[in-house]
């Protein structure tokens, strides 16, 4: 892999909590353009990762580089306009908003606007088609005039969807998109994670292996701090430790 096909890459991270190490000098390279996925047990690590990744906490040591460049310092805004979005760990929506206002809004802060959107309707509307474009991507088309806060679950990560690539991502972080969905739910944004990763780079935190299965192009697992092993699907689930550690099978 050339160093141009990657986009990030984490360097001997470590997270030291009062000598507990959540982070265990964990190296990988995410490469552009493909969906990456990062799974393991519970306590594995993944979500304290995730927070490195995403400047949301400081490495205890190692460096985090984003399009060549070391970011490890930089917080999360700076890092967020340089193309690097997390989305999904919160509810990311005005409830009381429009659907179709809270993805203006999101354009309007992608580009160097503040949340004024209460003293004129017309600021908003320069973002109009845009807007309308990327409800339509993510099948939100007819819910436009909807108040956020009445969509349900599924439909309303969809637009968290929307708010996240309104802010025009190369790399989106996406932690635990099909968390708490059901079915339906989860085969619809996995189908809108396939559509608007064309072009685009997705690192995942992702619990559900049919959807790890069906969506990665690169697998990487952690146990207790450390990647234990990486690959695609076929290599990382025929792996004994992995069988061991992830899904409770023996060696024999």
């Amino acid at each position: 892999m050339s160093q141009d096909d990657v986009i990030l890459e984490a360097r001997d991270l470590v997270k030291d909590f009062a000598g507990f190490l959540a982070v265990n000098h964990a190296s990988f390279k995410v490469r552009r353009n493909t969906i990456h996925a990062l799974i393991g047990p519970n306590g594995a690590g993944k979500t304290t990762l995730f927070n490195l990744l995403t400047k949301f906490l400081p490495p205890t040591q190692g460096q985090i580089v984003f399009n060549g460049e070391d970011i490890t310092a930089l917080p999360p805004a700076e890092v967020a306009r340089r193309g690097l979005v997390r989305s999904f760990q919160i509810s990311a929506v005005f409830p009381h908003l429009s659907v179709l206002d809270n993805v203006r809004i999101a354009l309007q802060r992608q580009r160097g606007g503040s949340f004024d959107f209460w003293r004129s309707r017309k600021v908003l509307e320069v973002y109009h088609d845009r807007a309308m474009q990327l409800l339509h991507d993510v099948g939100l088309t007819e819910y436009a005039a909807e108040q956020a806060v009445s969509l349900p679950y599924g439909r309303k990560r969809a637009l968290e969807l929307a708010t996240t690539l309104a802010l025009e991502p190369q790399l989106m972080l996406l932690d635990e998109p099909m968390a708490g969905m059901a079915h339906e739910d989860i085969q619809r944004i996995q189908e809108l994670i396939r559509t608007v990763s064309k072009g685009r780079t997705v690192l995942m935190v992702e619990h559900n292996l049919n959807v790890v299965a069906s969506l990665s192009d690169t697998i990487t697992v952690l146990t207790r701090g450390k990647i234990l092993v990486e690959g695609d699907y076929k290599t990382v689930s025929a792996n004994a430790d992995v069988q061991e550690a992830y899904m409770g099978v023996g060696h024999g």
